[in-house]
């Protein structure tokens, strides 16, 4: 089922929201993000924004409940399976193995999408399974490309223990 395109009034709120957010200007987010219609409160589009908001809030037990929502709207887009596994990893009574098992069905339903596997090396390799962890970065690269994985993975202190490794790439 196609998704309904949000009409131009929501369509504005929802680009003030990412604005806001990206001026870090919380309040305002949230305010445009309530102006938006209650129909369309539920479109893929304004959940994904509702999603940052409650991330860059840190407010993780909504973010789940969002990214719950993402998955029922839109089960063939990679970005609810990814939101789903960051708010487990980070609300109350998750983890990295929750974060994992549920990230996991994502890779083979999304082979080409390379920040699953990037996700699940970081997984893997904060769970200490340093073997897991090389073989998920090297599928990363196999579909993000060598270069672009490269400077994520040596940014990110979840892969701190193969850093010396993937300096030598």
């Amino acid at each position: 089922m196609p998704v309904q395109v949000l009409e131009p009034a929501d369509s504005h709120h929802l680009n003030a929201v990412l604005g806001w957010l990206g001026l870090n200007c919380i309040a305002e987010a949230r305010a445009e993000l309530g102006a938006i219609t209650p129909a369309q409160q539920s479109h893929p589009a304004v959940l994904e924004a509702r999603w940052l908001l409650c991330a860059h809030e840190k407010i993780w037990r909504d973010a789940l409940v969002v990214a719950d929502c993402e998955l029922a709207a839109t089960p063939n887009d990679a970005a609810g399976w990814l939101h789903r596994a960051y708010a487990l990893r980070r609300v109350d009574g998750g983890g990295l193995a929750q974060a994992w098992d549920a990230l996991l069905p994502a890779a083979e339903k999304f082979p080409t999408e390379p920040v699953i596997a990037y996700n699940l090396s970081c997984y893997a390799c904060q769970l200490k399974d340093l073997p897991g962890s090389r073989l998920w970065l090297q599928r990363a690269v196999a579909v993000g490309g060598k270069e672009v994985i490269r400077k994520m993975a040596l940014e990110d202190e979840d892969l701190k223990p193969l850093w010396p490794e993937i300096e030598t790439w």
